[in-house]
């Protein structure tokens, strides 16, 4: 057999191995993005997944313990039940009314258990509607009051 071709057989072995194992990785790390709503309307979410959920913080739900913090997501009308046992200190800007993003997988007894918290401060730095606007300015000359 020619060495070239050898080399470029064994070559071509190579990067396809290299290439399938690039892309079972990336599809076994994937972590998917839904709202309380698309999780309440999933027939069958995989426990084994792992999800991330975004919603706002229901106002006083947080209930802090030692190893954990259970708090309730929301969106609309629609609930989930959170508990974080994540190893990391919560954000600063976890507070009642927050946006969360949750990372983590759904229970059996329908709670998302989260490794991961990221919060968002709700409102905060958003103008409300009205404000905040261009300044208006005048396409007229002003007259000058000083003498020459």
């Amino acid at each position: 057999m020619n060495p070239r071709l050898k080399f470029g057989l064994v070559t071509g072995v190579i990067v396809g191995v290299l290439g399938w194992l690039a892309i079972d990785g990336i599809e076994a790390n994937a972590t998917y993005y839904v709202t309380v709503k698309e999780l309440h309307a999933m027939e069958n979410p995989n426990a084994e997944r792992r999800l991330r959920v975004g919603g706002d913080v229901k106002e006083n739900s947080i209930i802090r313990k030692a190893d954990s913090v259970a708090f309730t997501i929301t969106q609309e009308d629609t609930e989930l039940q959170v508990v974080y046992v994540g190893r990391d200190p919560l954000p600063d800007t976890f507070r009642n009314g927050a946006q969360a993003l949750c990372t983590g997988r759904l229970r059996d007894d329908q709670v998302f258990e989260a490794r991961q918290i990221q919060a968002k401060c709700a409102s905060k730095y958003e103008a409300t509607p009205g404000e905040g606007s261009a300044p208006v300015y005048s396409a007229e000359p002003v007259e000058s009051k000083a003498s020459l």
